[in-house]
């Protein structure tokens, strides 16, 4: 997450805002973002209400991490409409924020 923090006002210039998404309370949520020095903006769905929507939710009920978030990167422009998505099924995987800028470069948001 630091290294997107580090490429915000690359993000910014391109004319998007980086928007962290957890399935964690907002209360650990905004202690583990105080605690790491997390820059941008960080939402809960402790409720599960967004992540399945978008499958980012490991759904499989056979699985030691059901109902955990699975890491993903979604850009979706002004009205709404997702231009890129990448969801990762092994959690320990990460995209780096300049394969995000390429994305947001080729999708014409």
């Amino acid at each position: 997450m630091a290294g997107f923090d580090a490429a915000l006002p690359q993000f910014e210039a391109a004319g998007a805002q980086v928007v962290g998404v957890s399935g964690d309370a907002w209360q650990a949520l905004a202690a583990w973002k105080k605690e790491n020095g997390i820059k941008h903006l960080q939402l809960s769905d402790f409720r599960r209400q967004m992540l399945p929507a978008y499958g980012a939710l490991v759904t499989d009920q056979t699985s030691p991490i059901y109902r955990y978030p699975k890491r993903a990167y979604f850009i979706i422009d002004k009205n709404g409409v997702v231009k890129f998505v990448k969801v990762l099924e092994n959690p320990t995987m990460l995209l780096e924020p300049s394969e995000v800028l390429a994305a947001l470069k080729a999708s014409g948001s």
